[in-house]
């Protein structure tokens, strides 16, 4: 259920090991709200991170929400940040945009670029980005994946060495 796989074969033993694991939001508060109720029968912070797969300072900090306050303080709250400029509609259509390639839309080559992608919204919707922004809107969109790290067993680049002047008398 969460990122922690008991390795003891003894389980008096308290040896864990963490696997990274993305929650969501809803992933994310059940896991605090569970934490409180181990911290409210008086388990340990250390006790509870390890179980859940967090610092102690993550439990700690859930462990200060808790006094005085009821588990209301551990429940999600809305996102903070800036509402998105677009809808959900013209983000999927901005996918649909990025798969009818950018000669739909006047340019040249077929090479999508974060300016071109930029200029495309801004003409399609009236909506202006940043290119570095549209970079990030490409990712959550999924249209831009990060580069593939190179094999295990690929060499290292070898330094070149400079050519070197060499002066000749006859």
């Amino acid at each position: 259920m969460y990122s922690v796989i008991a390795l003891a074969k003894n389980p008096c033993e308290e040896m864990y090991a963490t696997v990274a694991v993305t929650l969501n939001r809803d992933e994310m508060e059940r896991r605090r709200l569970e934490a409180a109720q181990d911290l409210l029968k008086g388990i340990t912070q250390a006790r509870v991170a390890r179980k859940f797969g967090v610092s102690r300072t993550t439990a700690s900090r859930w462990y200060r929400a808790l006094d005085g306050e009821s588990l209301e303080r551990l429940r999600k709250r809305k996102a903070p940040g800036r509402p998105s400029r677009l809808s959900s509609s013209q983000r999927a259509e901005i996918a649909e945009m990025f798969a009818a390639g950018p000669r739909a839309f006047g340019f040249e080559t077929d090479r999508w670029t974060t300016a071109r992608l930029a200029q495309a919204i801004e003409t399609r919707f009236g909506i202006r980005y940043d290119p570095d922004h549209v970079g990030r809107l490409m990712h959550r969109l999924g249209l831009r994946r990060k580069p593939a790290p190179p094999p295990q067993d690929a060499q290292p680049l070898q330094p070149v060495a400079a050519p070197v002047a060499v002066e000749m008398r006859l």
